[in-house]
């Protein structure tokens, strides 16, 4: 391996993908047992790696040299190999620092929680102080080795105003989990999650319902990248090419996810979507249909509303784990709020607005089946379309029409840190 990426685990990584789009080298990925951490370090087979977790602190004792930062944060995710002699850097720094500045979120004067003691943790810290936060502590289970217990945390700071995730925690595939209840700090003014996999963690998902400013770690992890493919050759990357590759990779990997009234076009708009854009499709009832292998009257009149939903609910969370996909709902995910949580993590969320009069009830659909349940689920479902989506599109018009509206919204807006 001569350029790459090590790790125990890299099951969630976009790094091979990055480095792809920066320059012409064979990047890859490889996972090493602890276990065999020094003896690959020591053989020196590469001209330039990074390091993630859990190994941004362990591999210190094997470098020649490091850089000023990487010293006084303590952390090293970039080595290079010049001359036979190994040189360590800290390219997270500029990254994260890149990540607050560009979501407008000021740390000057304000209280950080940083949650995590890890390397990323260190550096989180380090970014913290060099934006003149008022005051930075660091949160950690145990409490130890210069943090505070999490309980600590809410008893003595729910005061404080920033909160900087640099745990694995709601990382894919475990997504759905959140460090902390953000709840308990009522005076919190933006959220940085280091997590990039999903492009939405549970935690940035909180804040963004609270209207908190809030983004995850994808704009960090493709500077640092492009800041350490820097170290690997030489050769600047422009702040223009940062910022393509990041929109690229949002582009890449965020879903499309269609919510709406039975009837109201989400899977033949969807699928004309996913078409056009080379995106994988997936209708969530028709996955329910075939895990249970029964329709959907069926499996109403057999177990009843509430034993669909769990099922509606297990599928959404399975599918909410792709990646640059089209997906098409059923009419009534939106009466469970984890489903919305799930569904949000990777997808931006366009409810498909079809007028009452236009929509129609057919008998396959348990709960509209006739005009008058259809308008009874209308009046109980509408304002919650409304309020869980990121886009309204009013849909009068051909489908062609409403995929397009979807289409430009999707390619042209730098979704991620706000809601509108």
């Amino acid at each position: 391996m001569k350029y790459g990426l090590i790790a125990k685990k890299l099951s969630h990584s976009f790094s091979k993908e990055i480095h792809g789009k920066l320059f012409d080298y064979d990047y890859q990925l490889r996972e090493i047992p602890e276990q065999e951490l020094g003896s690959f370090l020591e053989k020196r087979e590469f001209t330039g790696i990074n390091v993630t977790l859990p190994y941004k602190e362990t591999v210190i004792p094997y470098l020649d040299e490091i850089s000023e930062r990487a010293a006084a944060i303590g952390a090293v995710n970039t080595i290079v190999s010049r001359c036979g002699k190994l040189y360590g850097d800290n390219t997270d720094f500029s990254g994260m620092a890149a990540l607050i500045d560009r979501a407008g979120i000021c740390l000057k004067d304000k209280k950080v929680l940083i949650l995590g003691s890890g390397g990323t943790s260190k550096t989180a810290n380090a970014v913290a102080s060099y934006l003149q936060c008022k005051a930075v502590y660091r949160v950690s289970r145990s409490g130890r080795d210069g943090c505070i217990s999490y309980e600590a945390a809410v008893k003595n700071h729910s005061d404080a105003q920033i909160i900087i995730n640099t745990t694995p925690c709601g990382m894919y595939p475990e997504l759905g989990k959140s460090a902390v209840d953000i709840g308990a700090f009522p005076a919190l003014e933006g959220v940085v999650d280091a997590v990039y996999n999903p492009l939405r963690s549970a935690l940035v998902c909180d804040a963004l319902e609270k209207g908190i400013p809030a983004v995850g770690g994808l704009y960090m992890l493709v500077a640092q990248a492009a800041y350490a493919a820097q170290l690997f050759v030489n050769e600047t990357v422009p702040q223009e090419k940062i910022e393509e590759i990041y929109r690229q990779m949002r582009r890449q990997k965020e879903n499309i996810v269609l919510i709406g009234m039975p009837g109201c076009g989400k899977s033949t708009v969807g699928k004309q979507l996913a078409e056009s854009l080379g995106m994988d499709f997936i209708d969530t009832d028709e996955e329910i249909v075939r895990q249970a292998g029964r329709d959907i009257p069926q499996i109403f009149a057999q177990e009843g509303e509430a034993s669909f939903r769990d099922r509606e609910s297990a599928v959404v969370a399975q599918v909410a784990a792709r990646q640059n996909g089209v997906i098409a709902t059923g009419g009534g995910v939106v009466l469970r709020k984890e489903n919305m949580r799930f569904l949000r993590q990777n997808g931006r969320i366009y409810f498909i607005d079809r007028p009452l009069e236009a929509l129609e009830a057919t008998p396959d659909r348990p709960l509209s089946c006739n005009r008058q349940a259809l308008a009874r689920r209308y009046q109980e479902r509408y304002g919650i379309y409304c309020a869980v989506c990121d886009r309204r599109i009013p849909s009068e018009g051909a489908t062609e029409d409403i995929g397009q509206v979807i289409k430009e919204d999707f390619a042209d807006e730098d979704f991620g840190h706000q809601r509108t």
